[in-house]
């Protein structure tokens, strides 16, 4: 995985800091193209790799990738799925049977040995590999080497103690789209746990890790102990502490911990995404270098 990696907060609206902002960055990115310039900012500033929910709008971005090959030819894209307020919304608006003739891929009555059976014998598993058919077909020909569960569901799953889903989640994405399964958590140091207890070693972790405990189920000096043990790949995310830490501080931190692989972020500005590249490559640079003591 890429040392840095860029986010999609700001194309969607979602903001921890201030509910102004938000609105804001709605406006701004009312428009596609404005989401494909920010993109084209983040390349030219070094980074090949975003990592997106399945919103909608996502789709009409991977078309232009798609439409774009030798610009895109480096270029991955780290879906993060499901979409929850787009399935939360489709069921109320149609119930899950609606849900699933909806979203599941290609014809509905074509799929009822799979999908319309496995609803009525309550065969979740099979269903999860339906909407994760659904969930990826935006991403038809586009790099997508990682391929993460969202800390809705997997937090969920941890809770419930449904082991058996994340299991058959990392299963599937390997042998249906021979990519990395990833999982997104507020709770590292459980999810670990769970995971090596079912097999699954060395895992891709996106975890929220920043000096205030921001979204850090067990804390920080937990956090520390288990990043500090490098039994899985880790890509920390919300560094800034939801808006507490100023982005300096915040970085040298995160930039300093052993066995991070990478850093995800999501920023409006080019100034503000050069800024932060740069920020997190001098700490970098500054681990290689070796103190000269004379």
């Amino acid at each position: 995985m890429e040392r840095i990696i860029f986010g999609d907060n700001q194309f969607f609206a979602v903001n921890h800091i201030s509910d102004e902002k938000s609105r804001a960055q709605s406006i701004k990115f009312k428009d596609d193209s404005a989401i494909i310039k920010t993109l084209d900012i983040s390349i030219a500033a070094g980074i090949n790799t975003f990592m997106c929910t399945t919103h909608d709008r996502i789709a009409n971005i991977c078309e232009i990738i798609r439409k774009n090959p030798e610009k895109y030819k480096d270029f991955k894209i780290y879906p993060c799925m499901p979409y929850a307020h787009k399935y939360a919304n489709a069921v109320t608006d149609l119930g899950i049977a609606g849900t699933l003739k909806q979203y599941v891929p290609g014809n509905f009555l074509g799929s009822m040995l799979k999908g319309g059976v496995a609803y009525l014998s309550k065969d979740y598993i099979s269903i999860m590999e339906l909407l994760i058919d659904a969930e990826m077909k935006m991403f038809k020909g586009i790099n997508t080497p990682v391929i993460f569960l969202q800390n809705v569901i997997t937090d969920l799953l941890l809770g419930l103690g449904m082991d058996e889903f994340l299991v058959a989640y990392a299963k599937y994405v390997k042998e249906k789209y021979n990519a990395e399964p990833g999982f997104i958590t507020m709770n590292l140091p459980k999810l670990l746990g769970v995971l090596e207890k079912n097999g699954i070693t060395n895992p891709i972790i996106c975890a929220s890790i920043n000096k205030v405990n921001f979204r850090m189920s067990g804390g920080k000096d937990l956090y520390e102990k288990v990043i500090g043990e490098g039994k899985c790949r880790i890509i920390a995310m919300q560094v800034l502490g939801g808006g507490a830490i100023p982005a300096a501080e915040a970085l040298e931190y995160v930039s300093n911990l052993p066995n991070v692989e990478s850093i995800l972020f999501g920023a409006s500005s080019k100034q503000n995404i050069e800024n932060t590249v740069e920020t997190i490559n001098h700490h970098d640079q500054k681990k290689k270098t070796p103190l000269n003591i004379e």
